[in-house]
């Protein structure tokens, strides 16, 4: 099934755009407005974990009791589920607030990674991971076919290696490990084309706001979700690439 910009033209009639020119300067616009916010988030979410790496208080915050380490992870989750769930229900400052948050909760999490892995290996797996997610996220952006089928076998994939993770966790698999990785590399990187598809057609199926209410608000949560993809992404080709310490 082919997806075709214009084909939106009824849709963008019926919606607050307009005709499908407005409705494809909304998307450019919603697109930079989205990578933008994204890059950011990962800006603050590294500066956040190098201040934890070299700050002794920090360390002692986050890893001394265990409690608070798992309680910043559950924070993360709480955060997701609200901002996707209630996007549209809070203002634009509100929701821009609560991925800044996130992003931060993130950074303090993720800064065990410095004290696993090797340094040149993270910059390495970082790497390899901007080029995958830019080359997935402009096909995902420019091809006329419809991704809808990607999503669906990807999301079922991502239920699949969580449960996958939760059962190794018991079993403590390298083979299985490494399956996990493999699959997650991929998921992901379907994902990221799915997502970035799926942030155009949200736009050109907004409603009952203003253009650039609609895109603000479009652009935090298509933030969030190519976020999470470029994040969890990375974190699976460090786990294969990974050298410990």
């Amino acid at each position: 099934m082919s997806y075709n910009l214009n084909n939106q033209a009824g849709r963008a009639q019926s919606s607050s755009w307009g005709d499908v020119e407005s409705l494809k300067s909304a998307l450019s616009s919603c697109l930079m407005k989205v990578f933008l916010r994204m890059f950011t988030a990962l800006v603050v979410t590294a500066i956040t974990a190098f201040a934890v790496v070299s700050s002794d208080s920090l360390q002692s915050f986050v890893y001394a009791n265990i409690f608070v380490f798992y309680g910043l992870l559950i924070g993360e989750l709480v955060l997701v589920f609200v901002l996707s769930a209630r996007i549209n229900k809070m203002s634009v400052t509100a929701a821009n607030a609560l991925f800044f948050l996130y992003a931060i909760l993130n950074g303090l999490t993720m800064s065990c990674i410095f004290f696993v892995y090797n340094l040149g290996t993270i910059y390495t797996a970082f790497g390899v991971s901007a080029v995958m997610f830019a080359i997935m996220a402009g096909f995902g952006a420019l091809t006329r076919r419809d991704l809808s089928s990607v999503g669906s076998i990807c999301f079922m994939g991502l239920i699949g290696i969580i449960l996958a993770s939760l059962i190794n966790f018991f079993l403590r698999s390298a083979m299985m490990d490494y399956i996990i990785c493999y699959a997650g590399v991929l998921i992901f990187i379907g994902l990221t084309a799915y997502d970035t598809q799926r942030i155009k057609k949200m736009l050109a199926e907004a409603g009952g706001a203003s253009q650039e209410e609609a895109i603000q608000r479009i652009s935090v949560i298509g933030a969030l979700s190519l976020y999470l993809d470029f994040i969890n992404m990375f974190l699976m080709i460090l786990r294969i690439m990974g050298r410990r310490r």
